[in-house]
């Protein structure tokens, strides 16, 4: 974050502290794309979010259109800034995974997926198509061997020929789906895409970190229970895992960040599906 974006967002806290009554409630942190803020509002606790970039402006947009199903709920929402109720600690699903129950974590992503797939015409505005995404990989693949090439190709033809196509949350992954007591597990920081909906559960494969990601035969015992709890085809699946950690590669090269897992996510997923 630049001092002048910084900057920006103390002066919206203080704003949409004064026009929504909120008082801050712990200490605030920064990521690349965006302002987390806690807060109270009235009674409720809740997180104040300033996006940076124009994809978290249309994830807010988004999170709006879901108003509460699936997704954490937005109390207020203005221009680039969305209060949401704010979800626990108490419960996560990395946590789940980390101790022996990488299946029901699973099992709740798509229990999660399946409330933010439902159709509810009409969908939001602004949704960017699945296939720009993937033009990072469409460029670069071909100069980085022939495992992110066969991905490319994979990725190509599943956009070609897209199959149950919906408003996609375009990073859902453990790390984005929260506990809200009552309300359960709900998804937090869309990306706004548009496309198949097999896509949405690939980043689950690469998370909650590489130990689990790449443990022996851990890829294949969770598509088994994806496909059985999303009623998804195995080999269209493991197409999108190998396609989506193929461009998750490419984004960690051209950030200068280590690759090694997504890559190895793809190559297993390829490998999976017979070469």
């Amino acid at each position: 974050m630049t001092p002048q974006q910084h900057r920006y967002c103390l002066e919206q806290l203080s704003r949409y502290s004064t026009l929504w009554g909120l008082v801050i409630d712990g200490p605030a942190r920064l990521t690349r794309s965006s302002y987390l803020q806690p807060v109270r509002y009235g009674h409720r606790p809740a997180m104040l979010k300033i996006a940076l970039d124009a994809q978290e402006c249309r994830g807010a947009r988004l999170m709006t259109w879901w108003n509460g199903t699936g997704a954490a709920y937005v109390w207020e929402q203005d221009g680039d800034a969305l209060l949401l109720e704010r979800a626990s600690q108490n419960r996560s699903l990395s946590e789940m995974a980390r101790n022996g129950r990488d299946d029901e974590a699973s099992r709740l992503i798509c229990k999660v997926a399946a409330r933010l797939h439902a159709p509810r015409p009409p969908a939001p505005p602004e949704l960017q198509p699945l296939a720009l995404d993937f033009e990072a990989l469409r460029l670069a693949a071909n100069t980085h061997g022939p495992v992110l090439a066969r991905a490319a190709a994979l990725a190509a033809g599943l956009l070609a020929t897209p199959q149950q196509v919906t408003v996609l949350h375009g990073d859902l992954h453990h790390g984005n789906i929260l506990h809200a007591g009552w309300r359960g597990w709900l998804a937090i920081d869309p990306k706004g895409l548009y496309g198949e909906r097999g896509f949405d559960f690939a980043n689950l494969f690469c998370n909650p970190e590489a130990e689990i990601a790449l443990a022996p035969g851990r890829l294949a015992r969770q598509v088994e229970v994806v496909c059985a709890h999303a009623d998804l085809e195995r080999p269209r699946l493991l197409a999108w895992i190998a396609s989506w950690a193929a461009l998750s590669t490419i984004w960690h090269i051209e950030d200068s960040e280590n690759p090694q897992t997504a890559l190895a996510v793809c190559e297993i997923a390829l490998n999976e599906l017979g070469g």
